[in-house]
């Protein structure tokens, strides 16, 4: 039995939402309260008597990938922190990240293939190009993931060693350029993944050693998450035995929560290997949940929008997943019930989704709807009121307003839908779950961050798009502690401080519903409580 005090508790349980003592014994939350509300006897731990408690926050869109991707050359827009606190500097200009890449690969001369990542074309007018990558290697294969991971760029000597110099393959995810050679862009899952396999790069973009899957455990607890989601893996044997491994160690910090990544395979195997690994699930490793990619990312212009094209004039983006698969998917899931999350950014995926589950429910009515919309950036009041009535949740990619919110308003979707995307409010006012998320990597994991986006909705311009769309801190809180815990089917163990549930807290500087909401993101995090057991960021 162990009781903390804090400054403040806030519990997020209605029935008390604040306390200054909680009382823990075996991971689990025996009392609530003041100190008077504490079991007799039990010792007192006053290391958070000058912080504040608020449930561990919940992640419920990231990627493992990440881990891996930081023994590479980050090459973002916009500055960042490492596992290790390491800050790399922001890259204004495609010549600067082309320098970052030289400076990179001189610094790693045995290295096969020189990667980086973290590049978006869309802040310089242009994408990265095999011409910029030849002057980072004319010798050795370059490849530099952007942002969305949807996408790659490659080198001249990359695509050789591809044979896509003698031979481009004929599909719209290889671009090709004036000269008839390919441009050296591989767009969407098909042409980049592939490419990634046969240039010997996995172990750069999917972690496979203790090394990458602690630096996630790491950026977790930095950011004062305790439930972290794997969105989308393919459930191989090699990376489950890490996972069982690492989250059986009595100094492992948080619960990940990793889904079965569709591939289009034949919907019953699908689900049979959901369910059977699901079956394995522990405490700290929650499987069985299925992810199936439906588009591509707006900002990568490769989403599918209801307009048919982009705000610029480019074409409409591609499906990731035929409309068949995912029917057949939704259709076996609702049977049983089964979870199953779906990226869609655009409009159209989101609403080709909606329909196929209200033809779903309708033939079958009774269903157990168990779906959730990731991103689902282009969702408008028509399409939220759809999702509500199907019990639909949804988890916003809230984060997009400052990283993208400028160049969405001028080129993707224009001024009039940028400011209604990632509808929070909306998505309040129709009742539905509402989670919000980083998707690290393609933006940091800092629920505060997100917290601050979403009441903010301040683009990194510093002017706010959408306002209408803003909600209270209090919602905001919601959004990355209980809303996303609802969408994994946890919220009756994480989410909120009450007894019964586990002993997970995120422990703050300051109090994040008294704050100056523009003052969310510079909260800091002393660290997590994970299961009853302290882990500090720093030290």
């Amino acid at each position: 039995m162990q009781v903390y005090r804090a400054q403040l508790i806030r519990t997020l349980d209605a029935a008390r939402p604040t306390a200054t003592h909680v009382a823990v014994h075996d991971g689990v939350i025996v009392a609530v309260g003041d100190a008077g509300d504490m079991p007799a006897d039990a010792p007192v731990d006053d290391t958070f008597a000058e912080h504040v408690l608020v449930p561990g926050f919940v992640e419920g869109h990231a990627h493992s990938q990440v881990g891996a991707l930081w023994n590479s050359c980050y090459c973002g827009r916009f500055s960042r922190v490492g596992p290790d606190g390491t800050e790399w500097d922001d890259l204004p200009t495609i010549d600067e990240s082309m320098a970052r890449m030289r400076a990179w690969a001189d610094a790693n001369p045995d290295v096969d293939v020189v990667f980086g990542w973290g590049f978006d074309p869309i802040y310089f007018g242009r994408s990265c190009v095999r011409a910029d990558l030849d002057t980072v290697s004319t010798t050795r294969p370059v490849v530099l993931a952007h942002a969305s991971l949807h996408i790659v760029s490659v080198n001249t000597v990359a695509l050789e060693r591809l044979g896509m110099i003698d031979s481009p393959p004929a599909t719209d995810a290889v671009p090709l350029g004036d000269d008839g050679l390919p441009t050296g862009e591989l767009r969407g899952p098909e042409a980049a993944y592939p490419s990634i396999a046969r240039l010997g790069l996995m172990r750069k973009v999917f972690p496979t050693d203790d090394e990458a899957f602690i630096a996630v455990a790491r950026l977790a607890v930095l950011a004062g998450v305790t439930t972290l989601t794997d969105l989308g893996i393919p459930y191989e044997a090699k990376q489950l035995d890490r996972y069982y491994d690492l989250t059986s160690r009595p100094d492992w910090p948080v619960r990940l929560v990793p889904m079965y990544l569709s591939d289009g395979r034949a919907a019953t195997e699908l689900v049979a290997t959901a369910a059977s690994v699901g079956a394995t699930s522990t405490d700290l490793l929650r499987l069985g949940g299925v992810k199936i990619v439906v588009d591509g990312s707006i900002q990568g212009f490769t989403a599918r929008l209801r307009a048919g094209r982009y705000h610029n004039g480019k074409p409409n983006g591609l499906w990731y997943q035929t409309p068949e698969h995912v029917r057949d998917v939704l259709a076996l899931a609702l049977t049983e019930g089964r979870h199953v999350h779906l990226h869609t950014n655009g409009d159209q995926a989101s609403e080709m989704v909606l329909s196929t589950l209200e033809e779903l429910v309708a033939a079958h009515p009774g269903s157990r709807v168990n779906v959730t919309l990731q991103h689902a950036q282009l969702l408008d009041d028509g399409l939220m009121a759809r999702a509500a009535a199907l019990g639909v949740k949804v988890n916003l990619f809230v984060n997009h307003i400052f990283y993208w919110g400028e160049a969405h308003a001028a080129m993707t979707v224009g001024e009039e839908r940028a400011a209604q995307m990632n509808g929070c409010a909306t998505a309040l006012r129709h009742g539905l779950t509402l989670a919000i998320h980083s998707d690290e990597p393609v933006t940091p994991v800092n629920p505060l961050f997100s917290m601050w986006c979403a009441t903010n909705r301040c683009t990194h311009t510093g002017r706010v798009l959408g306002a209408e769309e803003c909600i209270s801190a209090a919602d905001a809180l919601r959004a990355v502690t209980i809303g996303p815990a609802t969408t994994l089917g946890l919220e009756h163990e994480v989410g909120s401080i009450e007894v019964g549930k586990r002993a997970d807290f995120a422990v703050l500087s300051a109090a994040p519903l008294t704050v100056d909401p523009a003052e969310l993101r510079s909260i800091e995090v002393w660290g997590t409580v994970s299961g009853g057991r302290p882990f500090p960021a720093h030290g």
